[in-house]
């Protein structure tokens, strides 16, 4: 596939009798008279001048001269508006909105949580979203190759992310492969975990329904996903994982698989399997709205989500729940909103993306709220209970509760495919753009090794990725999924993308990347924007990081006890991405940058004047 910024120099030409050609200009004389260049990159279509500029000296017959043919490969774009769109929409909205939001809506005050969650919407999460879609737009390249234009010394965060990446489809993958199970238990006449009957339950299996069930007996879903899918109590934990569990590790590889022919081919492929793995999701939240709120019981969860309770604003603890929630539901810092806004067109109104985009994603979580709670209402209803002794956060949410809920409807075999399909295709999208944000970060960075066997390097990444994922596939595998979920990125990416505003806002300017926006819309950013991206975004960056790592033992629950030394290997893993941004400031000043100590500073933290400009009509365009 082609890739921007690398220059092919071709077949020399020898010519008699002809004048010396200008040189690689963008002045449109394409011998295309039709072409639309409207949206498009001038860059992209450059063509060298004409041979018969009359400018040009005249030449002798016997006189040659070399003719050297410089060829920009093209980047590509999206084939249609609404494909970028349902990227952006499939990569923020995923299984967090379905299995988080809820939980800590309720946990944090109902509809008073929905006050700090909007504020910090609007002053940092929306912010650094639209940053990101308008610094990848304009400079139209990933997240590396990105920094030589903005700040070349904090090219080290590229590498953060890139690792980041790798952290979390080494984790993430295997959740997904965690639904294929479920999907393919579905095809069966009985839903294996409607009754204690079966090989892998225990003396302490009883239906949720039955008068005599107590804390200490286990249900039928809880046991079919400890005992049946994953098997732990073969494993103990962290400190003997055991081995790999063959029809788990089956699952997960035929996610790469999809994964795979997903992303191989680029925008090209992205942009079709989009439009299924992106919409389908809320097909499938529809219906099963429409469902929940028909079951008994399912009023009085609805209201309990709902609800406000004001006092609770008073807690620190709300606050930065919401303000974590909308980070990581939005998703900036990952790379991936950047590497896939570098594929718009120079004029695409990235602004209005932004607002779209955010509300959908904001207003998503707040549909499957409904979904889960008015079934959650039903639970409590059947069990005789309270609802907050029913629901749980996290794979256990959407694992053994909503299972369990759907044993006991009729027509429960249909429910429950439909329902694995649609964690399918929220986990399917978020790993689309996990992974496309790294293989477009080094296809950029180096075009002709890994640009041009794009193919080939997809491949050989996801079958790294896979291999290291399998011992999260092991017996005790689940353990290891949590573990790195706070280790890998719930740490480290907070710090990467505090760095990256950083070097936006503060190095590289407000002003500038203002001017930035106004040459690709038309008008600079309001005085609000600039005010959030200079003080605002940072600091609520700054805020979430220091509280997270206070709190990060609560990030880890409470299920299982992790050992002394696991902590340490933890902390290992968020350096080896974290360290990427100062090893790379230290090599840049003292090993890629010339002259005294102010001219090193000066080439480490001003943009590279060699990298041309990325404005379409504009000499130099290498995008």
């Amino acid at each position: 596939m082609d890739r921007s910024g690398s220059t092919d120099f071709g077949g020399a030409a020898a010519t008699t009798g002809r004048s010396n050609p200008a040189p690689w200009s963008n002045d449109k004389e394409s011998p295309n008279k039709d072409e639309d260049d409207s949206n498009e990159d001038d860059g992209d279509h450059a063509t060298p001048a004409k041979v018969t500029d009359p400018l040009a000296p005249k030449l002798a017959n016997n006189e040659r001269t070399l003719v050297v043919s410089v060829t920009e490969r093209t980047r590509e774009t999206w084939g249609q508006k609404a494909e970028f769109l349902l990227a952006v929409i499939g990569f923020a909205v995923d299984l967090g909105n379905v299995w988080r939001f809820p939980y800590i809506c309720y946990q944090n005050g109902g509809g008073a949580f929905l006050v700090p969650y909007c504020l910090f919407l609007i002053f940092g999460g929306l912010p650094l979203f639209y940053m990101e879609l308008a610094l990848g737009q304009f400079h139209r390249c990933g997240c590396l190759s990105i920094w030589k234009r903005i700040c070349p010394a904090l090219k080290g965060v590229g590498y953060a992310i890139c690792l980041i990446d790798i952290y979390m489809g080494m984790y993430y993958n295997t959740i997904i492969g965690w639904a294929v199970y479920y999907l393919f238990a579905s095809f069966t006449s009985k839903l294996p975990w409607t009754s204690c009957d079966n090989p892998w339950n225990t003396e302490n299996c009883m239906q949720v329904t039955s008068e005599n069930f107590t804390e200490f007996a286990t249900s039928p879903a809880k046991e079919f996903f400890e005992r049946r899918v994953l098997e732990s109590y073969k494993g103990n934990g962290l400190d003997f994982m055991g081995p790999v569990k063959p029809t788990l590790a089956l699952c997960v590889f035929g996610v790469f698989v999809l994964v795979y022919f997903s992303l191989w081919k680029g925008v090209r492929s992205a942009g079709k399997v989009v439009w299924v793995t992106a919409l389908a999701p809320y097909v499938v939240l529809i219906i099963l709205l429409v469902r929940g709120v028909s079951l008994p019981g399912a009023d009085e969860g609805i209201k309990y989500y709902l609800t406000p309770e004001w006092h609770k604003l008073k807690n620190s603890k709300v606050w930065i729940d919401a303000a974590s929630q909308i980070f990581f539901s939005l998703g900036p810092g990952f790379g991936t909103l950047l590497a896939l806004s570098s594929y718009n067109k120079f004029n695409n109104n990235c602004y209005r993306d932004a607002l779209i985009t955010s509300s959908i994603n904001c207003l998503t979580s707040f549909l499957a709220g409904f979904v889960i709670f008015s079934v959650l209402g039903y639970m409590a209803y059947v069990q005789k209970t309270s609802i907050d002794k029913v629901g749980l956060e996290g794979p256990g949410l959407v694992f053994i509760v909503y299972p369990e809920a759907i044993a006991t409807m009729s027509g429960s075999v249909f429910w429950s495919i439909i329902f694995f399909l649609m964690l399918i295709t929220l986990g399917l999208d978020s790993t689309f753009g996990g992974l496309e944000a790294m293989i477009t970060a080094l296809c950029d960075e180096y075009p002709r090794v890994i640009g041009r066997r794009r193919e080939l390097f997809v491949l050989l990444l996801l079958a790294f990725i896979f291999l290291c994922a399998l011992p999260t596939m092991t017996y005790g595998g689940v353990v290891l999924v949590n573990f790195l979920n706070v280790y890998g990125p719930g740490l480290a990416i907070l710090f990467v993308v505090f760095v990256e505003a950083a070097g936006v806002f503060w190095f590289y300017g407000v002003d500038r990347f203002s001017a930035d926006v106004e040459q690709m819309l038309g008008s600079k950013p309001g005085l609000f924007w600039r005010i959030c991206w200079t003080y605002i975004s940072p600091v609520f960056l700054l805020t979430i990081f220091i509280f997270s790592i206070m709190g990060y033992k609560e990030m880890l629950g409470e299920e299982y006890y992790y050992p002394d030394w696991s902590y340490k290997v933890g902390w290992a893993v968020t350096c080896s991405s974290v360290l990427c941004i100062p090893l790379y400031i230290v090599y840049k000043f003292c090993f890629a940058s010339k002259g005294g100590c102010r001219q090193r500073l000066q080439e480490s933290f001003q943009p590279e004047e060699s990298c041309g400009s990325v404005v379409p009509g504009q000499q130099g365009t290498s995008v």
